[in-house]
This record gives C-alpha cells, sequence and structure tokens, in this order.
C-alpha cells in the first residue's frame, strides 16, 4: 500500500484536461454523469487498494483537493 499523492501529480494537467472536456463533448448531461461513474470505476480499479479509495473518497469529500 503506498501513500495518496494529494499535490499537483499530472505531468500535463492542461493537456488532460483538454482531453476530459473533450471526451464530454457532445454528451448529454445524462451521458456525461454515466462516464463519469464509468471512468471513476476505471481508475478505482486502476488503483485498487481500498483503504487508498476511502482515503481518497474522504479527501474528496472535505473539498480540501
Amino acid at each position: 500500500m503506498t501513500e495518496e499523492v494529494l499535490r499537483p501529480n499530472l505531468e500535463a494537467p492542461d493537456a488532460f484536461y483538454a482531453d476530459l472536456l473533450a471526451a464530454h463533448e457532445g454528451l448529454s448531461k445524462q451521458e456525461s454523469d454515466a462516464y463519469n461513474a464509468r471512468l471513476i470505476l476505471l481508475m478505482a480499479n486502476h488503483i485498487g487498494d481500498l483503504q487508498s479509495l476511502k482515503r481518497l473518497l474522504d479527501e474528496a469529500r472535505a473539498e480540501r483537493i
């Protein structure tokens, strides 16, 4: 188990954000929400560690990121 990285850590954050926006282009609100849910589950699966995921859920809920 590794410690969660909560500081900025993306190589190219602007490029990722542009890709994320492009992925949502043309989707309805419902389709966009479903896309986000699938993306979250894929990322959670990639992380794989339940304790880490729980800590990240808590961090996101605290709105400190």
